[in-house]
């Protein structure tokens, strides 16, 4: 097992069903990218690109993602950064970090799904509890404009 110390980015629609060891394949129509494990066991390793998983950052050149990558179901366990193509080794996790590191993930998860579902609930609940008989903010600031403009009471 040889420990690669670069990433090479190639964009892909689709990953191929052989990965290369040493390229880091970018799919932005699936938001994600796909890789052999950096310490060389051959494992492939998956990282979905959205708001609670991985960014990734494109320069024209380099490819970076975030948060690190802890591959703790893995044999290996191996967990590292991918900096500007570069891979830079973490230390290793224990027991305790790697389930504290899950759990922060898994509530990351609900709150922001809670909160997306929140944001698309209360427009609903706005117009609900809106009286149809009593004008809104806006046509009631326009006709007192209109009004004091024409002299109207």
């Amino acid at each position: 097992m040889t420990k690669v110390s670069r990433l090479v980015p190639e964009f892909v629609e689709l990953a191929p069903p052989e990965l290369k060891e040493g390229v880091l394949y970018v799919s932005m129509i699936y938001g994600s990218a796909v890789h052999k494990c950096c310490c060389g066991c051959g494992q492939k390793v998956v990282t979905p690109f959205s708001p609670t998983d991985w960014k990734l950052t494109f320069d024209g050149e380099n490819v970076s993602l975030h948060p690190s990558i802890g591959n703790w179901s893995f044999e290996c366990r191996s967990h590292y950064w991918i900096r500007d193509n570069e891979i830079q080794w973490a230390p290793e996790w224990s027991e305790e970090q790697i389930e504290a590191g899950r759990l922060q993930d898994r509530s990351a998860k609900l709150r922001y799904f809670k909160l997306r579902r929140q944001k698309r609930e209360l427009p609903a609940l706005a117009t609900e509890a809106r009286d149809p008989a009593r004008p809104g903010m806006w046509r009631t600031l326009k006709s007192k404009l209109t009004a004091a403009l024409w002299g109207r009471p």
